[in-house]
């Protein structure tokens, strides 16, 4: 298999092209050297290596910046989507796309299906969500949608921490650290995502869109925060709690890929997966 990863430096980019590292040709493609807003420079690198998969991981994830820029978030995380999307189905190649739980409203009590209706609430998920429209461009595609993204090889390689990873920083360094307590989501763990979205691919999943989280009851609450403190904070540290009563939860990824092979009856659920970390095992 010969995948292309775009955004390959970022703290889930890193993670994909882990991996695929063993048993696949991978093509790590970071910001300098394609820029997935420029069109033509996409269709030339896509047509030029003819890859088995187009996988991006480029975004603009600045949630809050996003309201003042909404043409630089729209470029990266809806047209350069079309783009890529375009020279995949151009080059028979399968395209994958991460979204995000934003593109939900959070006023649920129940985790999101993918069969929910989106209700976006700012630039930022407004422009995901034309993301994953767009990727549709291409006839076999995915929209892996995924939460509150942590660890994995990008964490510690100068990537973007992502919200958890952030707090913790802001922690140790004895910031003021304002947090939601009262948010409910499902992190996904970049290695667990990254296993999970190979595993998609080698199984041929019917095309669509897919939640992809963690399993168990991974949430952002106060005990997260109130023993992330214990562990990391300092005299200086100061917890200033923020309450928002949104609910952002998505079934796990295994679970949710079992619900696409009841519908289509065409595919089948990972035989195990590692309890400790989610991992899929065959």
């Amino acid at each position: 298999m010969r995948v292309l990863v775009t955004g390959a430096a970022g703290l889930l980019g890193s993670a994909v092209v882990e991996a695929f590292s063993h048993g696949a040709e991978v093509h790590a493609s970071r910001h300098g050297d394609l820029d997935i807003t420029d069109h033509a420079a996409v269709e030339r690198v896509v047509d030029d290596l003819r890859p088995d998969a187009v996988i991006n991981c480029a975004a603009y994830n600045d949630v809050d910046r996003a309201e003042t820029e909404a043409p630089a978030a729209l470029q990266v995380n809806a047209f350069g989507v079309l783009a890529l999307a375009r020279a995949a189905h151009a080059a028979q190649a399968t395209m994958v796309h991460y979204s995000t739980d934003f593109v939900f409203d959070g006023e649920t009590s129940r985790p999101y299906t993918e069969t929910d209706p989106p209700r976006p609430l700012n630039v930022y998920a407004a422009s995901k969500l034309l993301g994953e429209w767009f990727a549709a461009d291409s006839p076999q595609h995915y929209v892996l949608r995924v939460e509150s993204l942590f660890g994995g090889p990008g964490a510690s390689n100068g990537a973007r921490r992502g919200s958890l990873g952030t707090i913790v920083d802001r922690i140790r360094a004895g910031d003021v650290v304002p947090v939601f307590v009262d948010r409910t989501v499902s992190p996904s763990y970049t290695r667990d995502v990254a296993a999970a979205t190979r595993a998609i691919l080698e199984r041929r999943l019917p095309a669509g869109t897919y939640h992809c989280v963690n399993a168990g009851s991974g949430t952002i609450t106060y005990a997260f925060f109130n023993n992330s403190f214990e562990v990391y904070s300092s005299e200086q540290s100061q917890f200033v709690a923020l309450s928002e009563t949104h609910t952002w939860r998505l079934p796990e990824w295994d679970k949710a890929l079992f619900n696409a092979s009841c519908r289509t009856r065409k595919s089948a659920r990972p035989t195990s997966v590692d309890s400790s970390s989610g991992t899929p095992s065959c």
